[in-house]
C-alpha cells in the first residue's frame, strides 16, 4: 500500500455544496441553453440536480464509473485505481452539461472526455492536476486536499489542529 496524496482535509457542508452548485448555475444560465445533463456517478449526481432545477433542465443522464476504492475497510476510497465504465450514454455530448462533484488526477475528466468530446464539462472543484480538462469550475483546491463531501460524513468530534500538529512531530 502506497502512502496517500493527501496531507489536507476540506470538508464540505450540504450549504457550501449547495452555494456553491447554485453559483455553478449562475456561470452557465449565460452559456445556454442546455439540452440537458449528463452526471458522473455518484459525485456529480447532487450537483447535477441543483443545476437541473436552477437551469430548469428535465433531461438528465448518467455516465457510472468507478475509480476510487478504500486501502483498508472502513477507510476513506482515496486511492483511485483502475477505471470501470459500468454504463456510458449514446451521442458526442453536444449541447449537454457533463457534471462531477470534482476533477482530481484528471483520469476520469479524460475517460469522459473521450466519451463525450463536445459536451460542455462542469465541476463544483477542480485540483491542478485536472483544471484544464473542465470548462467551467467554481473553485480550485490545491492537489494535496481530500474533499470531503457531506454524503461521506458523520458529525463527530475533531482534533483541533494545533494537537494534531504536536502529535505529528
Amino acid at each position: 500500500m502506497g502512502q496517500s496524496p493527501y496531507r489536507k482535509d476540506f470538508p464540505v457542508t450540504w450549504e457550501e455544496l449547495h452555494r456553491n452548485s447554485r453559483a455553478l448555475s449562475w456561470r452557465l444560465l449565460e452559456l445556454g441553453p442546455w439540452k440537458g445533463i449528463i452526471a458522473i456517478t455518484r459525485g456529480g449526481l447532487v450537483p447535477a440536480a441543483i443545476l437541473a432545477r436552477e437551469l430548469d433542465i428535465r433531461l438528465i443522464d448518467t455516465v457510472c464509473i468507478t475509480s476510487y476504492a478504500a486501502n483498508q475497510e472502513g477507510d476513506a476510497a482515496t486511492h483511485q485505481g483502475e477505471l470501470n465504465i459500468l454504463k456510458g450514454v449514446e451521442g458526442d455530448g453536444e449541447g449537454f452539461l457533463l457534471v462531477d462533484d470534482l476533477v482530481d488526477t484528471g483520469k476520469t475528466a479524460r475517460c469522459v472526455r473521450e466519451m463525450l468530446p463536445k459536451a460542455h464539462f462542469v465541476t463544483l472543484y477542480a485540483k491542478p492536476a485536472g483544471r484544464p480538462l473542465v470548462d467551467t469550475y467554481v473553485m480550485e483546491v490545491s492537489q494535496d486536499t481530500w474533499i470531503r463531501f457531506p454524503w461521506d460524513m458523520d458529525y463527530t468530534f475533531a482534533t483541533p489542529l494545533a494537537d494534531r500538529a504536536n502529535n505529528a512531530r
